[in-house]
């Protein structure tokens, strides 16, 4: 599985896999119970180190995303479509907030934030 990791991000190389990872599975690009490459082979693919893809594995499982299975690999999860809906929900909702608060915080109405949200969409 190759990812699209850039050192020239401001995000660190394990949360560009953690956020590449999530996305793939809350796509259903990965379904569950497909098998993740090792750790060594992500690590050796995308040219990083071993221990920043063991760090985005492990905060995965912690999402309850992947597992692993003693001598066999990780795995993908089985996540519901409403529970992975709900997790793209949260994790939106995580990443929003911030910026919301602070334009809030700058004197933006409801409205205008509303208006910046419905830009960005229309964009794509």
């Amino acid at each position: 599985m190759l990812l699209n990791l850039t050192d020239l991000s401001d995000e660190s190389l394990q949360s560009q896999i953690i956020r590449q990872v999530r996305a793939k599975i809350l796509a259903g690009n990965l379904e569950s119970g497909i098998s993740l490459p090792s750790i060594r082979g992500l690590a050796k693919d995308n040219r990083v180190s071993v221990i920043t893809v063991q760090r985005a594995y492990e905060s995965l499982m912690r999402e309850g995303l992947i597992h692993s299975r003693r001598r066999k690999g990780f795995f993908v999860s089985e996540i519901k479509d409403t529970d992975k809906k709900e997790l793209a929900k949260q994790k939106l909702l995580e990443e929003l907030e911030r910026p919301v608060r602070a334009g809030a915080a700058e004197g933006l109405s409801k409205q205008d934030i509303l208006s910046v949200i419905k830009k960005i969409l229309s964009e794509d």
